[in-house]
């Protein structure tokens, strides 16, 4: 072979050996999404008369964002998953938050002494959507003006079915809706076998109360559908109120459920549509039945299987769900996983 061949093929394989290097980061796996670095959240929890230290107050950072609200789950308050707890000076310091919108919901240790209360911009509120809004962001400490605490008071009533007039038991009554756990029923306050329950340590703000009983449709206090639209109930410190609520059949919506194999503890969950508050929960069968009201906008979502949440239909999660607009004929949605 003449030496300019061989001084041409060398020059060949150097010049491929560099296009291959070239093109090697192009080949290469995609570098992992950035993650922003997490937040916290500082106040100081005192007593509103005196000004004193409340040792122990916890606070929830629940998110201002309706897709993140309705990411609970089994047994899980719609209170977001950050949050924390005062020490014996009342300084409450979290962090590990990722960033975003988010409102404070404030439970006392001693709830004889002291009220829950959402975190206002002059005092508490019972209504979130008065709430401040923290924004948490990346890196940063945000602090909040100090928390004060009021005195308690107590809310009783009667829940009964609106059909037939006759008190409704086991019905959930809830200032904060939550998933209930079928293993599980003492979540929180709930009506006894004469429809009567009783929700102490409430701060002294007008609260919306939410009221749920299997075949019934859940709805808010004045028999709302959507949170905004609630009558709320006047909470005075020291003083007991009073709140009855009958509670609808509603509009049937159900489905089949068809999964390779089934949860446990499977649960088709209704979401309002738009600010992401949980509507109403069903077992799992080869089915579902929800009641809802003629009205409501929901997103739904199938619990169903060993496996990530479906949201319906063959959505990944609450932003790509398509709605549900709920009348007064039954409304038919399947889930197939």
């Amino acid at each position: 072979m003449s030496p300019a061949l061989l001084r041409s093929l060398a020059t060949t394989v150097v010049v491929g050996l560099l296009v291959v290097e070239a093109a090697a980061p192009a080949l290469a796996s995609p570098p992992e999404p950035f993650a922003p670095a997490p937040g916290g959240v500082r106040t100081v929890v005192r007593d509103a008369a005196t000004g004193a230290a409340a040792p122990r107050a916890c606070a929830a950072l629940v998110p201002a964002d309706a897709a993140a609200l309705a990411s609970v789950t089994l047994g899980e308050d719609q209170l977001g998953r950050y949050g924390g707890c005062a020490d014996e000076q009342g300084i409450l310091a979290t962090g590990d938050v990722p960033p975003g919108e988010y409102r404070l919901l404030v439970r006392p240790y001693d709830t004889t002494v002291h009220g829950w209360q959402w975190v206002g911009r002059h005092g508490g509120t019972g209504q979130r959507e008065r709430a401040r809004v923290v924004r948490v962001r990346a890196g940063t400490v945000t602090t909040v003006p100090d928390v004060r605490l009021d005195p308690p008071g107590v809310v009783v009533g009667v829940v009964t079915d609106a059909a037939t007039g006759t008190p409704v038991p086991r019905a959930r009554v809830m200032v904060v809706p939550y998933v209930p756990d079928p293993k599980y029923d003492d979540h929180g306050p709930s009506t006894d076998e004469d429809g009567r329950y009783t929700i102490t340590g409430l701060g002294p703000y007008d609260w919306p109360v939410q009221f749920a009983a299997a075949g019934l449709a859940t709805v808010w206090s004045g028999g709302a559908g959507a949170r905004q639209q609630a009558r709320t109930v006047r909470v005075r410190a020291g003083r007991t109120a009073t709140l009855d609520q009958a509670l609808p059949a509603g509009t049937l919506v159900s489905g089949a459920v068809r999964v390779d194999e089934l949860l446990t503890y499977a649960q088709v969950l209704a979401f309002d549509a738009t600010t992401g508050d949980l509507a109403g929960v069903a077992d799992v069968g080869t089915g579902y039945a929800l009641r809802l009201l003629p009205g409501q906008r929901v997103r739904l979502r199938c619990d169903c299987a060993y496996a990530p949440p479906v949201w319906h239909r063959h959505a990944a999660d609450f932003d790509a769900a398509t709605p549900v607009r709920v009348r007064r004929a039954p409304v038919v949605v399947d889930f197939d996983l």
